[in-house]
């Protein structure tokens, strides 16, 4: 029983992550990350963030700005 409701509680926390394509503003050169992108020395590409690290990936390859 005990388990059960830990688990009911823990499930949640793992389905959020969220991946960004970001780029560095000097570098110019485009990444992946779970950490959204501080705007200054990291822009995000897109308007928001991505459920799987595969669509993030292919988001990353469609940007031309991102070569």
């Amino acid at each position: 029983m005990t388990a059960a409701v830990l688990a009911a509680f823990a499930t949640p926390t793992f389905a959020a992550t969220m991946y960004y394509v970001g780029q560095n503003a000097k570098t110019h050169k485009c990444t992946v990350s779970t950490h959204k992108p501080d705007g200054a020395k990291i822009v995000m590409i897109g308007t928001s963030g991505y459920n799987s690290k595969a669509d993030a990936s292919a988001a990353l390859k469609a940007d031309s700005r991102c070569e």
